[in-house]
């Protein structure tokens, strides 16, 4: 029995032992197998030695340490890992000397420079540049005349005088003199310089007079269905005077060509003026002509054989010839609405006629075309699988936003002509003013005009009230609204009724366009205000803090500005006792602490601390590039938000006025034990808001706001506008004075990178009605949210009623 249990102990330990065993057998084998290859290592047996005939051991020459296999008696020789092959006595060792050869220089590789643009590596060229010519007398005129009319429209317009005096042409016009007033030899000068300056930048080229009115899109139209491959000469052909084959021989067998007239404006492809330029020198000097056009194709018949056509590749050139004494008002008929030039315009004003009725008809069609496309979509909705329901309305428009939770819902907004019933601040009832009512006005207006447009002249509309109103922004498409019109329709028999109808109205998107921006760095030095009153002395040592632990300890490029704000009464005890003693001692502590940093202060004394007043004081001792930021006591400033600053406050252009996350109280919000407030600035519906009420930070530059001032000086107290908003009645706060009195835009926007920590807000009711109420809202509105305050009242009627 116990062998039994023995046995199965040990059973599984054997294998574990006989590895053992077979691999120390291994071992001490393979040990002595090496060390009897190697052999003796006597005097005459030493590494890199070789016994003679009767030494050593005898046998065979054996050389220690090579690798090969010779050895006498058929034993084998092994190499060590450790072993070094040495030299052989006795044996004679020539060294060979091999001289160093500098290598050859390599040429080196040329950089590649790439240009700066994509196009210009793939060789794209722009499409059309338009040269216009004209003279000393009619640039200040008609060449005025045509730039404000078609230059918006064109990629590159240039203007070509001859005359003598080069002077500064208009503002906003590329004029290029040439010294010579001489048609031909300005003629002559332009292609010069067009082939010199442009000729590798554009496929097509329209030269033009100054008395023709050009429209400018159809001519863009007109080149982007040519092939750049071929020699073009498009435009209004004309008779020469004589046959160009008996005057100089080169059509040949007495064909005459023709030449296009400049009044009329002419299309020239690029590879007809490269093949043109190597010519034109002998063109001048040879051909005698008066007409700078006539002269032109002569040259162009001479030396490329290339008449002038009014089609090419099945599009044709279109022109109008221009009566005396016409209203270009009453021009009717194809020939005149098709027309891409016309000639011609003897005076400006004709000109802006031209160019309004061009564009009136070019509005027309694009109504018409809107309606074509319009039922196009229509009857291929029917063959969708939704069917017609597929179809949005209106036709063309993007369909209405769909919800993905009750989140996402887009709500209404109820409206009347004076009131709204979505007040930004909660309230049942406010005014309807501003922008908001005009709104409310032009869509009622424009209700009435399509149904008097839809039913006339069976009936006709006159409004009588707006009864209800509703309207919503859907992101997708636009402005909707949603009206109840009281109306009075009358029919043709005189007959008429009060009726209420209800209508749908959309006020679409425009495209989206990029507004070019100046430029503007992270590194301009920011100014950052801080006015003080005694009523915010206490909460300074919380900003302070904050500043030096974001702005100080990182070097950011940053002054503090303190502003004192005394009242009358505390200023003239300010020598016995000063109320901002204390702030005072701690703005030292600060600077001996970092010494490198000061802190500039200034008192003022004021009995009204608007921040015009105190703005006034500052801006007079800064320089007019200087960007300010007005901040307040409970602001916590971050390296984000400055950076902000910086960026969205842009000299002459914006101004930034962001929307700071109010912090709630925490004794309402942190009144649970179980939840504690987090050292993390948190952003939630449950800690804070954006408070839209409150516009106590600004950022702006000294030169905008004195700007803005002195235009507010000079225009005088503002007119009471019953239909201007409260936000931007009151001169007393820098808002205002920004949106009333200046050009610039008025950035406003949630800014998350801006903490506002809670503290009661002293409101002066000396300030203005608006400022007074808005910080009144501010302050009531920070102190929870209505979810947590409703809670607290709940829990304060339950304790009261126990």
């Amino acid at each position: 029995m116990r062998y039994r249990t023995l046995l199965s102990a040990v059973r599984p330990l054997v294998p574990v032992l006989l590895g053992l065993s077979l691999g120390f057998t291994l071992s001490l084998l393979g040990l002595t197998w090496m060390e009897e290859a190697c052999g003796p290592r006597g005097p005459a047996g030493r590494h890199g030695e070789r016994s003679g005939p009767g030494g050593g051991r005898g046998g065979p020459s054996n050389t220690v340490g090579q690798g090969s296999a010779i050895g006498g008696g058929g034993s084998s020789s092994v190499r060590r890992p450790n072993s070094i092959v040495g030299n052989v006595e006795g044996e004679d060792y020539q060294p060979r000397i091999v001289p160093y050869t500098r290598p050859a220089d390599q040429p080196r590789k040329a950089k590649m420079i790439r240009p700066r643009y994509i196009s210009t590596e793939l060789g794209l060229r722009e499409r059309l540049l338009v040269g216009v010519l004209t003279s000393r007398l009619t640039l200040p005129t008609l060449a005025v005349a045509v730039n404000r009319t078609a230059g918006h429209h064109l990629p590159r317009t240039l203007f070509f005088t001859g005359q003598r005096a080069p002077s500064r042409g208009p503002l906003g016009m590329n004029v290029v003199t040439h010294g010579d007033e001489r048609p031909v030899w300005n003629m002559y000068h332009t292609l010069r310089y067009v082939h010199d300056h442009h000729g590798a930048d554009y496929d097509w080229f329209f030269f033009a007079q100054d008395d023709s009115y050009m429209q400018a899109e159809r001519v863009k139209e007109l080149v982007g269905h040519l092939s750049i491959d071929a020699k073009v000469y498009l435009g209004h052909p004309e008779e020469f005077i004589m046959n160009v084959g008996d005057v100089d021989g080169a059509m040949g067998g007495g064909s005459q060509g023709r030449y296009c007239h400049g009044g009329y404006g002419f299309v020239l492809s690029r590879k007809a003026l490269l093949d043109l330029n190597p010519h034109l020198e002998s063109c001048r000097d040879d051909i005698l002509s008066s007409r700078a056009d006539e002269w032109l194709g002569r040259c162009l018949i001479d030396t490329l054989h290339l008449s002038c056509s009014n089609k090419q590749q099945e599009q044709r050139y279109r022109t109008f010839e221009l009566g005396k004494n016409v209203d270009p008002e009453r021009e009717e008929g194809p020939e005149f609405e098709n027309a891409y030039t016309v000639w011609p315009v003897t005076e400006p004003v004709l000109m802006y006629r031209l160019h309004k009725r061009f564009t009136e008809i070019e509005l027309e069609r694009t109504y018409h075309e809107i309606k074509l496309l319009q039922a196009e979509i229509k009857n291929v909705s029917v063959e969708t699988p939704e069917g017609e329901k597929g179809a949005t309305w209106p036709l063309g428009v993007n369909a209405p936003y769909q919800p993905r939770s009750r989140f996402e819902v887009l709500s209404w907004e109820h409206f009347n002509e004076e009131y709204s019933f979505s007040c930004i601040d909660g309230s049942p009832k406010c005014s309807l003013g501003g922008a908001d009512r005009m709104d409310a006005t032009d869509i009622v207006e424009t209700a009435v005009e399509q149904l008097n447009a839809r039913y006339r002249p069976i009936l006709r509309f006159r409004k009588l009230a707006l009864v209800n109103g509703y309207r919503r922004f859907d992101p997708t498409r636009g402005m909707e609204y949603t009206l109840d019109l009281s109306l009075e329709v009358s029919t043709q028999r005189g007959n008429s009724r009060t009726l209420v109808k209800r209508v749908h109205l959309v006020r679409p998107l425009g495209t989206v366009e990029i507004i070019p921006m100046p430029y503007v760095t992270e590194a301009t030095r920011v100014h950052v205000v801080l006015p003080l009153t005694v009523h915010e002395r206490e909460h300074v040592s919380g900003f302070l803090a904050s500043y030096a632990n974001q702005v100080l300890e990182t070097h950011e490029n940053a002054v503090l500005t303190l502003l004192f704000v005394y009242d009358p009464f505390d200023a003239q005890k300010v020598n016995e006792d000063d109320i901002f003693a204390g702030v005072k001692a701690e703005v030292g502590d600060y600077e001996r602490r970092y010494p490198e940093i000061k802190f500039p202060w200034i008192s003022v004394k004021t009995d009204v601390p608007s921040q015009l007043k105190l703005i006034d004081i500052l801006s007079k001792k800064h320089p007019v590039d200087t960007l300010f930021l007005v901040a307040s006591v409970g602001s916590q400033l971050t390296i984000d938000f400055l950076n902000r600053c910086r960026m969205n406050a842009i000299a002459g252009w914006q101004v930034f006025f962001p929307i700071h996350f109010q912090e709630y109280d925490p004794q309402l919000v942190y009144r649970d034990p179980e939840r504690q407030p987090t050292t993390s600035q948190e952003i939630s519906r449950e800690t804070g808001h954006f408070d839209r009420a409150a516009f106590d930070e600004a950022c702006f530059y000294n030169s905008d706001y004195m700007a803005a001032r002195s235009r507010m000086v000079a225009e005088g107290p503002p007119a009471q506008d019953p239909m201007a908003q409260d936000a931007s009645e009151d001169d007393d706060d820098l808002y205002g004075l920004f949106v009333r009195h200046s050009s610039l835009h008025v950035f406003r926007g949630a800014e998350p990178a801006l903490h506002h920590t809670h503290l009661r807000r002293a409101c002066n009711p000396r300030l203005s009605e608006g400022v007074y109420h808005r910080c009144h809202q501010s302050d009531l509105e920070s102190l929870a949210s209505r979810s947590q305050l409703a809670s607290l009242l709940f829990q304060q009627e339950q304790s009261n009623s126990t």
